[in-house]
């Protein structure tokens, strides 16, 4: 596992096509924005109700939570 440590508002970028940036921190809670190609399934494993099986399935913008 790969940790770094970043600061609102700052972005890492995987494999030239995924961008992970911190949008928040605060409270014990991070909130992080995702983009990626449609193609590329995004689920949360501590959530298994929220996989969607169809990567057009998946809402672009996800909100809060």
């Amino acid at each position: 596992m790969l940790v770094l440590v970043r600061r609102s508002g700052q972005t890492l970028i995987i494999a030239d096509n995924i961008r992970v940036s911190v949008v928040s921190v605060g409270r014990g809670r991070v909130q992080l924005g995702i983009e990626a190609p449609r193609d590329v399934r995004i689920h949360r494993p501590d959530h298994p109700e929220l996989f969607m099986n169809k990567p057009s399935d998946r809402p672009r913008n996800c909100g809060n939570g």
